[in-house]
């Protein structure tokens, strides 16, 4: 299963680091790719993750989720 943040306020490489990192510390996420001109996380789950958690993730490292896709 794929998710796909939309986040606002990334500016650099170290922004997207930093989104990363939050993502792939919480359980049951394999991988997180962030895209910063798209301004997008793309996560791989292992397991269902709420929505809100990956938000409060990304909130956490200092930046805005806008929404999150199930894709």
């Amino acid at each position: 299963m794929k998710k796909i943040i939309t986040i606002e306020g990334m500016s650099c490489e170290h922004c997207s680091a930093s989104v990363k990192e939050a993502l792939e510390k919480l359980d049951g996420v394999k991988s997180a790719k962030v895209d910063l001109k798209k301004k997008s996380a793309t996560v791989k789950l292992s397991e269902e993750v709420a929505d809100d958690v990956l938000k409060s993730a990304v909130s956490q490292s200092g930046f805005t989720p806008i929404s999150v896709l199930e894709k």
